[in-house]
């Protein structure tokens, strides 16, 4: 595997670097949650924070997989698959997230 760039336009390297992003800004969602709504929700406040955090830990970790082997693919001129797996730690990170909140409505009103 070579580490000069597939594209003049640097394509996958911009994604990886858009899933880390997202990855990053879900896992300091988890830890902001734990911080202000630990007081009112206790420890379900900490297990639905580590819980989203944990997803974005994967998340993150799986896009820098997915970036390894799509670049091993395109330089040698293979078709990429479809990036289902980030979609959906992604997906269900932000599931857990929803969940917190709204529990934390119920739980503060």
């Amino acid at each position: 595997m070579t580490d000069t760039p597939f594209d003049a336009g640097l394509q996958p390297e911009r994604t990886l670097l858009a899933w880390r992003r997202t990855s990053l800004s879900i896992g300091v969602g988890g830890l902001l949650f734990i911080r202000f709504a630990v007081e009112r929700m206790g420890a379900a406040a900490i297990l639905l924070g580590l819980l989203g955090l944990l997803l974005a830990v994967a998340s993150y970790i799986d896009a820098s997989r997915r970036y390894r082997r799509v670049h091993g693919y395109l330089t040698v001129g293979l078709s990429v698959a479809s990036a289902a797996i980030p979609i959906s730690l992604a997906a269900a990170s932000v599931a857990v997230f929803a969940v917190a909140c709204l529990a934390w409505l119920v739980v503060a009103a």
